[in-house]
């Protein structure tokens, strides 16, 4: 069975300058995956004919596929189609069908269509039209020859808004069927773990990443590990079995104790969805992460049923005067302390009436901190009517301050996570 293979290339001056995040080919990538096509070269290229050609030529002489994303708009230095359809031998016309959409759509949003817009009316003859309902850019999918082979080229808009759903309702479909004799899919399960580096969790389940189906591999975030398994296989059940397999022997390595969830996204969401299985309430006590893990609770809808609110003591005197932490306690221990933590996480879940309380407080940087407790020292403290607990953590003062301040709500969750599940989170 032969692989078929993908490249992207996005095209856009602003990407290369940084004024726009490149979302894109990280969107296509996910999706082409899951109908068994592979993405083995990205690449970004500036708003100039020449580089552009040169870009379209090296993915043509590689790939099978090629999906470009931006450059069909109406200005002068939207070029893609053209380039492509030199590159290709294929002529260009004037479609009456597309123009006529593009007129309804400045009719539908109130507003006269610029003459510029005509040129995206021009289209590849043989070109495959892919519906656009969200802008004026109809995206194109043209067969040709390359250099003696034959290759499919799908171009679409730049707008993300744009493109993801262009992608699912069209592209994925099309590709689907064009290659469904000769693929298979590609099916991933991911495993989402904290408390714990991606260091020290690849040299745990070091032996498992050798496996080349399905494979493992690790990506790392801020305060957060993601393990993606991927199988290979002739249907989705198959892909199931695969992964699932390789599951089972990877919490035989005693990792389920940082694992909070599968294929749930965020720990946010499955602290929120785990809090109402147990009909349980959770409320925070936040110094250095100034209310991060309030807001990412409260990102996750539903989340008002088990999150009443929290206090953002970023101030000694809020600790005490608002949460009632004694002036003492941070007199002899300082407000970075696993004494303050611990009142914090108390007095806040007392003061909300919760059946849990969690608190931070900590050295986010870039200043503070002494010798004890340098820059990146949290302490973290959850209480619950059975007891309190602080653990105290050292994140390297090399992070800065966004990290330490994002790794620390992570943990901080995971802690509660783990207190409702009993020192496991091993959820499935």
């Amino acid at each position: 069975m032969r692989k078929i293979s993908a490249e992207i290339l996005c095209v856009g001056t602003e990407l290369l300058l940084g004024d726009i995040i490149n979302t894109n080919a990280s969107y296509i990538s996910a999706r082409l995956s899951e109908i068994g096509v592979s993405v083995y070269h990205q690449a970004v290229v500036g708003d100039n004919e020449d580089r552009l050609k040169g870009a379209i030529k090296d993915a043509l002489s590689r790939s099978d596929v090629l999906i470009t994303s931006g450059g069909l708009g109406p200005t002068y230095d939207d070029i893609t189609k053209e380039t492509v359809s030199a590159l290709l031998g294929i002529e260009m016309y004037y479609d009456k069908n597309i123009a006529e959409r593009i007129h309804e759509y400045f009719k539908r949003i109130g507003r006269a269509m610029p003459p510029s817009n005509e040129k995206q009316a021009m289209t590849p003859v043989g070109a495959h039209i892919i519906p656009n309902p969200r802008g004026t850019a109809p995206g194109l999918m043209i067969d040709g020859k390359y250099q003696g082979k034959e290759v499919t080229v799908i171009m679409l808009p730049g707008p993300p808004c744009e493109l993801e759903p262009m992608t699912d309702e069209s592209v994925l479909p099309l590709l689907a069927r064009k290659f469904n004799a000769e693929k298979g899919i590609f099916f991933s399960r991911n495993l989402h773990f904290t408390g714990i580096g991606e260091s020290s969790l690849e040299e745990i389940i070091r032996p498992l990443m050798d496996s080349l189906n399905p494979t493992v591999a690790p990506y790392a975030g801020e305060g957060e590990v993601r393990i993606r398994i991927t199988a290979s296989a002739k249907s989705e059940d198959e892909g199931r079995r695969l992964c699932d397999e390789m599951i089972d022997k990877m919490l035989s390595y005693k990792v389920g104790k940082y694992l909070y969830s599968i294929d749930i996204p965020t720990i946010e969401e499955t602290l929120v969805r785990l809090l109402s299985e147990r009909r349980m309430t959770l409320s925070t006590a936040e110094s250095c992460t100034g209310g991060l893990i309030s807001k990412r609770l409260t990102d996750v809808p539903g989340a008002s049923s088990v999150f009443p609110g929290g206090i953002c003591s970023y101030a000694e005197k809020v600790k005490i005067n608002a949460l009632g932490v004694e002036g003492k306690t941070i007199e002899e221990h300082t407000a970075v302390s696993e004494e303050c933590a611990k009142e914090m996480a108390e007095r806040v879940r007392a003061l909300m009436d919760t059946d849990i309380g969690v608190s931070v407080t900590g050295y986010a940087g870039p200043g503070g901190g002494d010798e004890a407790n340098p820059v990146g020292t949290v302490y973290i403290g959850v209480s619950t009517s059975e007891r309190t607990f602080v653990k105290r953590y050292s994140f390297s003062s090399l992070r800065d301050r966004v990290f330490i301040r994002r790794a620390a709500s992570s943990y901080a969750m995971g802690l509660v996570l783990s207190e409702i599940g009993n020192g496991e989170f091993d959820i499935r």
